[in-house]
């Protein structure tokens, strides 16, 4: 587990799961803190118990009953644990009351803490780095207590030794206001980021090449899909969160059109709102997509559920719309290829393959070039001189296959996606497919 820049070894963690009425996980209890431990083995921290408790409302200040702490406490004792992980975002009072009861010899976390953590030791890129360092102080700033107070060592005294606290002023307002500042100054750095994405969407528009985005619950497999189809040498690694940082590999579909598939999404079940707040100029790469390429990890027990959870977070991006192909991956690992029909009536517009041992790829580009196809539709516009904005957004969005100046405007023949012909209404002179 990261502190203060630092993993410590041999951390032992009990687990805690909390069962509401309406609560967001798609999992049972059980099954959520599967997850849960498998996130901490990634992190590095050995699981030693768990324990869950059933609540018509959570506990205003400790989430859990008073009983279940002191049944807590037994369980920390026996075992030798010395972090607690909640499967809840803890508020910060919570985190505070939890802390003071369970004693200072161990360390309380919550879901999203350890992801955070998980990120933070996975992200190389400068990007990746300033997206998990926004969302960790985003996090952090509201829930300053005794486990956040390196920064007094870095921000309180000046490199003469001079303190830089104003009069009355606490250890803890000094440290929240360099969080303030520190995070002020991630936010301009990732403005340039997203603005830099932008300038890099638009020249791949310009050169006509459709968008494919890969998404998937995490280990789904989306990174070893991506070297099957493009040898993009994509770290992979039986572990969450296994990649952080985005890949766009440029691929060949049948006939010879080249696409553009982008590895940048994760998923997860709970994931937390910090997380898609700190990560939007990534995220704007599936907004910006043609297609979405839906992978899924057809073997796992909770294959709907872990696909309901992609669905999810698709939805609160706003891209429910957009076409996807779904690709049943791992079907290598059935015993019974029965198994995968059976799930692919679940599943519209999908297509069985193995990514490991590349079986079903040809099946799958066909897939995504049908798809493609069908969003297209071949269209002749006069675009008048006055509406030169327009000439850019068919080659920004569309493909051009000719293109003539005359004496009233701009004539283009080619391709435009569907959802775009409203925005060309009354200019086009033919339309066919």
């Amino acid at each position: 587990m990261q502190r203060d820049g630092n993993w410590e070894e041999e951390e032992k963690a009990v687990l805690v799961g909390v069962e509401l009425p309406r609560e967001r996980s798609i999992f049972g209890v059980e099954e959520s803190l599967d997850e849960l431990a498998a996130l901490a083995r990634t992190a590095g921290i050995k699981v030693v118990g768990r324990l869950s408790q059933r609540l018509d409302r959570p506990y205003p200040a400790t989430l859990i009953g008073p009983g279940k702490i002191e049944e807590l406490k037994d369980e920390i004792a026996l075992s030798g644990a010395n972090v607690v992980i909640f499967d809840e975002e803890l508020s910060p009072r919570q985190q505070r009351e939890l802390e003071e009861r369970l004693g200072e010899h161990v360390k309380v976390i919550d879901r999203t803490t350890l992801i955070l953590d998980i990120f933070a030791k996975h992200a190389h890129t400068r990007e990746g780095v300033l997206q998990v360092s926004l969302a960790q102080y985003r996090y952090r700033l509201p829930r300053l207590t005794r486990q956040w107070t390196h920064l007094s060592r870095q921000t309180a005294r000046t490199a003469a030794g001079v303190g830089l606290r104003g009069p009355g002023e606490t250890q803890l307002e000094v440290d929240r206001r360099a969080i303030r500042k520190r995070i002020a100054h991630l936010e301009k750095e990732l403005e340039e980021v997203r603005k830099q994405r932008s300038v890099h969407r638009q020249q791949r528009r310009r050169a006509s090449l459709p968008v494919v985005a890969l998404v998937g619950y995490t280990n789904a497999g989306k990174s070893t899909l991506l070297n099957a189809l493009a040898d993009a040498g994509v770290l992979v690694a039986d572990k969450l969160f296994a990649t952080l940082d985005p890949v766009t590999r440029r691929i060949s579909l049948p006939g010879g059109r080249e696409i553009l598939v982008t590895d940048t999404v994760w998923f997860i079940q709970k994931l937390p709102p910090t997380v898609v707040a700190a990560f939007r100029a990534t995220l704007e790469e599936v907004q910006e997509a043609d297609v979405l390429l839906h992978v899924v990890d057809i073997t796992h027990p909770h294959v709907l559920a872990q696909a309901k959870a992609v669905g999810e977070v698709l939805e609160e991006l706003g891209v429910t719309d957009k076409p996807i192909v779904v690709a049943l991956n791992k079907i290598d690992l059935l015993d019974d290829p029965a198994e995968a029909r059976k799930v692919a009536k679940a599943f519209p517009n999908s297509v069985a393959i193995s990514a490991a041992k590349k079986i079903g790829l040809d099946d799958l580009l066909e897939r995504l070039k049908s798809t493609l196809e069908a969003q297209m539709v071949k269209v002749e516009v006069m675009v008048p001189y006055s509406d030169g904005e327009l000439v850019s957004l068919f080659h920004q969005r569309g493909v051009v296959e000719k293109e003539e100046h005359t004496g009233t405007g701009t004539v283009i023949k080619g391709l435009l996606p569907v959802w775009l012909l409203p925005k060309f209404r009354g200019l086009i002179q033919s339309k066919s497919g």
